[in-house]
């Protein structure tokens, strides 16, 4: 499958917001398909020269999506990590390995921006994306914690 890999526009945040929403986790959480405070998001994300909102895009669709966020730190040296978050493929399109060509190429782009680290969070409740994580050589190495406010 040939897949390009680019920086979201403004015009794809619906279909990222529908991707985000078909999921039974992210589902329960209380949410309408496009409330103004997604585009103030996008703006926010794409203003910031250490956040990277991607798509990928089969055949002129969208298939993907994923957010790289590059965190700078004294830990490892003072080596800058970046972060992984909001992964999806579209429903119709998993099982392609898709998903695998996402992350390799994040931590592709990682690498070559001189990251230290890769790092991404996961829920507990999915544990066929811990095995897939498990698979590309991430590991659970941390017990992670959140305060919703």
């Amino acid at each position: 499958m040939d897949l390009e890999f680019r920086t979201a526009r403004r015009e794809d945040v619906p279909v990222i917001v529908a991707m985000i929403n078909d999921d039974p986790i992210t589902a329960s959480r209380p949410s309408s398909p496009m409330e103004p405070d997604y585009l103030a998001a996008f703006e926010a994300v794409d203003a910031d020269p250490r956040n990277e909102l991607i798509v990928v895009e089969s055949g002129g669709e969208i298939v993907g999506t994923m957010q790289l966020t590059y965190i700078p730190g004294l830990s490892r040296r003072g080596g800058e990590r970046a972060q992984i978050e909001g992964v999806r493929v579209a429903v119709p399109h998993r099982n392609r390995g898709i998903g695998r060509e996402m992350l390799r190429w994040a931590v592709g782009r990682a690498g070559e921006r001189g990251c230290a680290l890769v790092q991404l969070t996961s829920d507990k409740a999915r544990t066929e994306a811990h095995r897939f994580y498990g698979s590309l050589g991430f590991t659970a190495s941390h017990e992670g914690f959140k305060l919703a406010l």
